[in-house]
C-alpha cells in the first residue's frame, strides 16, 4: 500500500456488519447502510448504495448461505466513493458477470448492480468465504 493509499484510507468512513444469513437479515443490511449513509451526510447516493446493498445481501442470502453461517456488510466512504462488500462462506459459489440476460425471470439483480456502479468484482478468501464488492462514484 502507497502513502497515497494509506491516507485515504485513514479519512475514509467504514461501517460493518455481521448479520444472520436470512432474508431479515438481508432486509436489516439494507436499511441499516443507508441510516449509516445518512449520518455520514451523503444523502445524495441512498437510494442507489440501497438498491446495491439489497441485491449482494439478497444474493449472499439466497446462493451464499450456509447454516450457522452469517453474513458481512462492510460500507467504506471516502471523499470519491462509496464501496459496498459483501462476505460469506460459499467461496465455491462465486457470481458471474452477464450471466443473465436483461429479460430473464432470475439473475438480474448484477445486472442492477453493474448500471449503478462504476464496477463489481469478486474476491475469494479466506477460505471458504467470498466477498462481492461495488463502487459507486460520489459528485
Amino acid at each position: 500500500m502507497n502513502l497515497e493509499t494509506s491516507q485515504l484510507m485513514a479519512s475514509a468512513r467504514h461501517f460493518t456488519l455481521q448479520l444472520s444469513s436470512t432474508p431479515r437479515g438481508a432486509r436489516l443490511a439494507r436499511l441499516l447502510a443507508a441510516e449509516q449513509l445518512r449520518r455520514w451526510g451523503l444523502d445524495h447516493v441512498v437510494e442507489a448504495v440501497e438498491q446495491v446493498v439489497a441485491e449482494l445481501a439478497n444474493n449472499a442470502v439466497t446462493h451464499g448461505h450456509v447454516p450457522g453461517r452469517d453474513f458481512r456488510v462492510r460500507v467504506v466512504a471516502t471523499g470519491a466513493a462509496v464501496r459496498v462488500e459483501v462476505t460469506d462462506t460459499r467461496g465455491d459459489r462465486a457470481p458471474l458477470a452477464g450471466a443473465a440476460s436483461p429479460d430473464a425471470e432470475e439473475g438480474r439483480g448484477l445486472l442492477l448492480v453493474g448500471a449503478l456502479t462504476r464496477g463489481w468484482g469478486v474476491r475469494h478468501g479466506p477460505a471458504p468465504q467470498k466477498t462481492v464488492w461495488a463502487e459507486l462514484p460520489l459528485p
